[in-house]
């Protein structure tokens, strides 16, 4: 989700012969410092909304809502859609055409629009659910009625992301990685700005949250969640506008009037449906771990502050088995497990997708096997030192980010205790990005739709029963999300290796145990350092940085220093090279 193999990529198809090819990990190092960037205003981002919202009903009703458009992005503007278009564009490129008298640019913005047609009626027929949810459902509980307003208000957004997101394929196809890593950025700012100004012109407390929730400030929270979710669609007028520029340097063009329909789309959407119903599935899993949250878990009355422990299901009296805050809990723990993933796994596939996609094009895929191994190795050499790193440093990481204003000591508890499970699976999760994007280069989309069912069988058949278990909780959600990953990604590796007659799997088990080797290092170091005198305690923001950044130091320089000392080299080619007196 390294062996002695150097990783390098042969020029794509995409790209003029006369230029020097990049290696794909080059192409990686750069989206990965933007999605870095990107990551950190993020953490910015959450720290602040942890600071004013707290984990209640108003940060639960936003975050559940938020997540229906990036439901969106994921399925259509990250993934079918831009699945299927990336490697077609590419041999569009490459032939110069893709169907006769269609230019790879008249394909392009052909699919553009069929995208808009599809974003437009997604986001009439939500609304019209919406509405008859409101009108149907008077008299549900406060916090889901305003789980629903705060839907209505950012489901247009589906619009402008997933838009940005494909015309962002279109970019990397080009070998543009730098600006699509940079879409994240204005989202983030434009929250930052306005949950600071916001809490500052509408006087919102920061005081911790006490045993009852105090229905003036949860009216004053309500508010400014409002504020950010119209916001939330002037941003997204933002990413769409930063790209067009670009695109107009790669030679890419609206057509006007628009082709909505050719056969070359035609081609495309047949490719992305079985890919939309895998990546659906795996959203709608994603999206239900949500929604279990927000029902399971404990409900405040809005107007009396009140907290509601239990339900009544068929005359017996039910125990809710999450805490008030579980879903923005959850969403805190995803977003620190996701922080390493997305800055050095999702950089690291996005940058070899096109490549894989031009190498699958050729009748010999010893070169398609050959990236894929180094894809391998380099994904595995950064997922299993975050996964034993981040359960380090879960507990001072969290209570840094997390612990101010209204989050408890209690609340960040919670939420390293789910940080451990996630980051456990980073290198699943990490694995996967690369293997998924390898079957699309393919074409085969059915593999990952049927690995996606089975992973929400999975899923909820370990998550249902482990909330329950008294002390586990929440917890139970991650912990049925790592074992489902685990056991996809190794199962998809397998099929992919007999798939294409062997990838020489072989070569990678030494580079890959020399890791493993040096992470469990890293992680009994560390474990010996929280012991240590030398180590740091106390209760306040000074002590957790000082726990988080030894840990982290101590931790990165054991891991380099034990995989530079074995000789792996995929760290030849995350450091950069001095010249040598000339150059090629």
């Amino acid at each position: 989700m390294s062996s002695s193999e150097p990783i390098a990529l042969t020029a794509a198809a995409a790209e003029p012969r006369s230029k020097p090819a990049k290696s794909f990990v080059a192409h990686a190092k750069l989206i990965g410092l933007l999605t870095l960037f990107s990551r950190v205003l993020g953490l910015a981002r959450e720290t602040l909304s942890a600071k004013y919202f707290g984990a209640g009903i108003v940060s639960d009703a936003f975050i559940f809502a938020f997540s229906i458009p990036n439901l969106f992005r994921k399925l259509l503007g990250e993934g079918a859609l831009s699945a299927a278009f990336i490697p077609m564009y590419t041999k569009a490129r490459k032939d110069e055409t893709i169907d006769a008298g269609q230019s790879s640019n008249d394909f392009a913005a052909a699919s553009i629009g069929v995208l808009c047609v599809i974003l437009v009626a997604v986001t009439v027929i939500g609304e019209l659910v919406i509405l008859a949810l409101c009108l149907a459902g008077r008299h549900l509980p406060g916090d889901k009625i305003l789980t629903l307003k705060f839907t209505a208000i950012m489901l247009p957004y589906v619009i402008m992301i997933c838009g940005a997101a494909f015309l962002s394929s279109i970019l990397q196809v080009h070998r543009r990685f730098g600006l699509p890593a940079f879409i994240p950025v204005p989202l983030n700012v434009i929250h930052i700005v306005v949950i600071i100004l916001g809490a500052k012109l509408l006087h919102l407390q920061i005081h911790p949250r006490q045993t009852s929730f105090d229905p003036g400030t949860v009216a004053t929270q309500i508010k400014l969640a409002y504020w950010l979710s119209a916001f939330v669609l002037i941003a997204g007028v933002l990413q769409v506008g930063i790209l067009l520029p670009a695109l107009r340097q790669v030679g890419f063009r609206f057509r006007r009037p628009p082709r909505f329909w050719t056969p070359a789309v035609g081609r495309m959407l047949k490719l992305s449906l079985p890919v939309a119903l895998g990546a659906s599935v795996l959203q709608v899993s994603v999206l239900m771990d949500k929604g279990i949250s927000l029902l399971l878990a404990q409900s405040v009355d809005a107007k009396t502050g009140q907290v509601m422990k239990a339900f009544q299901f068929f005359g017996h009296t039910v125990r809710y088995p999450m805490e008030v805050g579980a879903v923005a809990r959850l969403n805190w723990a995803q977003f620190l497990y996701q922080f390493p993933l997305g800055v050095f796994a999702i950089a690291l596939a996005t940058a070899i997708f096109p490549g894989l996609s031009s190498d699958a094009l050729e009748h010999d895929r010893s070169a398609f096997k050959a990236v894929l191994r180094q894809g391998i190795i380099a994904t595995m050499f950064e997922g299993l030192a975050a996964s034993i790193g981040l359960m380090i440093v879960a507990l001072p990481a969290t209570k840094l980010l997390f612990q101010h204003g209204r989050m408890t000591h209690h609340d960040s508890i919670l939420i390293a205790r789910s940080v451990v499970f996630y980051s456990s699976a980073i290198w699943a999760f990490s694995l996967l990005q690369i293997t998924n994007r390898a079957y699309y280069a393919l074409h085969d989309t059915r593999t990952p739709l049927v690995m996606s069912v089975m992973n929400i069988l999975i899923n909820l058949a370990v998550e249902l029963p482990l909330v329950w278990l008294p002390g586990l909780g929440e917890s139970g959600m991650a912990v049925g999300t790592c074992i489902s990953f685990a056991i996809q990604a190794v199962i998809m590796l397998a099929i992919l290796n007999r798939r294409v007659g062997g990838l020489e799997l072989s070569r990678c088990v030494a580079p890959i145990i020399k890791m493993f080797i040096a992470a469990s290092v890293m992680g009994a170091v560390c474990l010996a350092i929280q012991y240590s005198p030398i180590y740091p305690h106390g209760e306040r923001k000074t002590a957790w940085f000082e726990q988080l950044f030894l840990l982290m130091g101590v931790g990165a320089g054991t891991y380099l220093v034990l995989c530079g000392v074995m000789g792996i080299e995929v760290l030849q080619h995350l450091v950069p090279k001095r010249s040598a007196g000339k150059s090629d």
